[in-house]
């Protein structure tokens, strides 16, 4: 089994379960661990492969929660460092009744992690390495890190794979940054994971069919456009196609996009051949197997919740 790293937020997720409330008026949170690449690690290893998580927490009661959470499901914690300085990452969010988010995010320790501590990051028996989420692109030390593992697996021919995870809240105005530094990252990767509205937003394009137009004639790199229950939409070579999804009854879409993801990478770390060599065919079975990782965890209320129920007895 091939190893695999993600990098970027470890964090608190603080869900206000004050229905319809604003953050102001709620007074009831569920505290839930999250941030995207945590929760792809999640998967992964409760897929059962061999991941680790590059990240910063703080040395509190939440970072030490993070890490214990990681350590039951099996990620390696090795480069999850605890910021004595820095509080824990959380995100604040509560659903108004017209199905906008009051959302805050107080940042801490997860932006603190500096290149020197990603340079010390051993890649030797690493096959991919993960970049997962949009919060590296804000300003802070991890944007550095970010872009220095970026590098750092590009000399060393390793596969990468990249999902923006984009945060309206996060960018709100500002969102031109936010599309540059992911054009960076679609230009080295080998596979990318959007939904179709990042896709529009990244492209500049006001449909998905000509979003789509964009990204296979400036990227290289094996894509796939998550649909909902419609399916995920899969470009390889000049082709794209349908690959369709299983039928489920939601009960919360929260880490859906990180199941599937996390999906794709446990199988491509499972093949045994050089990721190079995997044929169109193959592909098709790894991106159907992750549409029925991403259904299932739809079925339970929270992400990582969702990830203790994923094995690969799901997939055929």
């Amino acid at each position: 089994m091939k190893k695999i790293l993600t990098i970027g937020e470890a964090l608190i997720d603080m869900i206000c379960t004050d229905k319809g409330k604003t953050l102001l008026k709620g007074q009831h949170f569920l505290k839930k661990p999250g941030g995207a690449p945590t929760n792809v690690a999640a998967a992964i290893a409760a897929l059962g492969g061999n991941v680790e998580l590059i990240a910063k927490v703080g040395d509190d009661p939440f970072g030490r929660q993070l890490v214990a959470v990681m350590e039951e499901f099996g990620v390696g914690t090795r480069w999850i460092t605890l910021d004595k300085h820095h509080f824990t990452t959380f995100a604040f969010v509560s659903l108004m009744e017209d199905g906008e988010r009051d959302f805050t995010f107080n940042r801490g320790a997860d932006g603190q992690l500096n290149l020197q501590e990603v340079e010390e990051v051993d890649l030797d028996d690493v096959a991919v390495v993960h970049f997962g989420s949009a919060t590296p692109f804000l300003p802070a030390p991890l944007q550095a890190a970010y872009y220095g593992l970026l590098q750092k697996a590009i000399r060393k021919n390793i596969f990468i794979s990249f999902d923006p995870n984009y945060r309206h809240l996060l960018f709100r105005d500002n969102t031109r940054e936010f599309v540059d530094h992911s054009w960076n990252f679609l230009d080295a990767c080998h596979f990318f994971k959007l939904s179709d509205e990042e896709a529009m937003l990244i492209t500049g394009k006001a449909t998905l069919t000509d979003a789509i137009k964009v990204l296979m004639a400036k990227t290289r790199a094996i894509f796939a456009i998550t649909l909902g229950k419609e399916g995920t939409l899969f470009r390889h070579d000049d082709k794209t196609e349908i690959i369709p999804s299983i039928p489920v009854i939601p009960v919360d879409t929260t880490g859906a996009g990180d199941a599937f993801v996390g999906a794709v990478l446990y199988q491509l770390s499972a093949a045994d051949k050089p990721l190079s060599q995997i044929d169109i065919p193959q592909w098709r079975h790894i991106i159907a197997n992750a549409n029925k990782a991403g259904a299932r965890t739809c079925e339970y209320m929270g992400a990582m919740e969702a990830f203790k129920h994923l094995n690969n007895n799901i997939f055929d």
